[in-house]
């Protein structure tokens, strides 16, 4: 049993490092695709908002497959479609083939994204303990990889296609060669191919998603991904026209994001162990609104990085979080939580990157600042969700303190 974990432990984090990867390609050379392509400035952003789009009805469509297909099944398969849309993007030559290449990109990233994260979750439920964390800061390395991979793309002045295809050479065959080890979750059953490596009872199989319990969880991950596409769209910008930096120091924010973004989620799970989830996620809320404030008010670049910083900090722990406590409210229905909750970090892309342009526009940027930080902010406020759950099931679960135990759904 421990055995078969730690590989299906492994197997989900070269995922997570691949998608890292592969996302970070691609949205870091979308100047480069644009020239490739000559997609107008007009036009641009009906592709870029088409990705997210179809990703959520990717979700979406993963919340019904799972009913009758392994969610490891469908992350086997989706992401070596993910791959070689990612190299179908840098191959192609005319508009045709990049909105091919981006619609079979989203609509994969979707179904990858939903069930990467399932198996996370069930994965974090046979463990007993917050596993969910270090997932993610594989992604964060994986993210950092790819964007180092297409910046020395950019400086040699490679083509798409010669940047994209080692990548994709290497990574095909080792998450198809690591897909085999990875462990499905079932209600309250951990599973492998060939048949349960655990059981754990029969209890909550029926139970399903119950959209108001849910929903808290939704704004979160909604908040939470307006805040980071904040950073990822506007903060070389914010630091360039707002706060005067010069144009190579105006790169340097997303990466220190990134940087932090691992760092913090490396150690996250140490501190959901040792104060629960609920202080974690307050904390990190109140270090991403403070960072948010110190960019609405730095009096120039390198406070304004240092408020950027702050942000990736406080933000990094919100997304696996907000997927764990899913899993926890519904444990005999965390699939479908997980794909639903997913739709919502597409929302938040969406939202958030023409929500702040639209008002520094309109208003000043330093004023449009101030939205994330509120919006993060709330998550202070609906902590409560996520709170380990009475282990009513007899499996895996986050086990409460005894004292907890029987005095509620949230252990209060």
């Amino acid at each position: 049993m421990t055995e078969v974990l730690r590989r299906g432990r492994a197997s989900l984090a070269l995922s997570f490092f691949a998608q890292g990867v592969a996302f970070a390609l691609l949205v870091t050379r979308i100047p480069a695709i644009q020239d490739r392509y000559g997609v107008s400035d007009a036009l641009l952003p009906v592709f870029l908002a088409a990705v997210p789009i179809l990703a959520g009805v990717g979700s979406v469509a993963t919340e019904r497959l799972v009913k009758r297909i392994p969610p490891s099944r469908l992350l086997r398969w989706s992401q070596p479609v993910v791959l070689l849309a990612l190299l179908g993007v840098g191959a192609g030559d005319r508009l045709a083939v990049l909105g091919f290449a981006l619609a079979l990109f989203g609509l994969a990233v979707g179904a990858l994204d939903a069930s990467m994260n399932m198996l996370g979750v069930s994965l974090q439920r046979a463990y007993g303990r917050s596993i969910m964390l270090s997932f993610h800061a594989v992604y964060s390395l994986g993210g950092i990889l790819g964007a180092s991979l297409a910046w020395a793309g950019a400086h040699w002045h490679l083509a798409l296609w010669v940047s994209y295809l080692p990548v994709v050479l290497v990574l095909l065959p080792v998450v198809l060669v690591g897909s085999r080890w990875y462990v499905d979750g079932k209600g309250d059953e951990v599973e492998v191919e060939g048949g349960a490596a655990s059981e754990t009872g029969e209890a909550g199989r029926g139970q399903g998603v119950v959209f108001k319990a849910l929903l808290p969880l939704c704004l979160v991950m909604t908040f939470a991904y307006i805040g980071d596409s904040t950073v990822s769209n506007w903060s070389a910008k914010y630091l360039q026209d707002v706060l005067g930096s010069s144009e190579q120091l105006a790169t340097v924010p997303y990466n220190v994001y990134m940087v932090t973004t691992l760092l913090g989620r490396a150690l996250g799970d140490l501190g959901v162990r040792r104060f629960g989830a609920v202080a974690v996620v307050r904390l990190g809320a109140l270090v991403a609104a403070a960072g948010f404030a110190v960019v609405a008010v730095a009096p120039g670049a390198w406070t304004g990085m240092g408020g950027f910083t702050l942000v990736g900090l406080g933000l990094c722990v919100l997304v696996p979080q907000t997927f764990a406590a899913a899993g926890r409210l519904f444990p005999g229905a965390s699939d479908a939580a997980v794909a639903r909750l997913n739709v919502f970090n597409y929302v938040g892309f969406l939202v958030g990157s023409p929500l702040v342009g639209a008002l520094g526009d309109a208003w000043s940027y330093r004023g449009a600042m101030a939205v994330p930080m509120v919006l993060v902010l709330v998550t202070f406020v609906y902590a409560r969700p996520f709170a380990p759950q009475p282990d009513r099931y007899g499996g895996g679960h986050e086990r409460p303190r005894t004292a907890d135990v029987g005095r509620g759904s949230n252990g209060v």
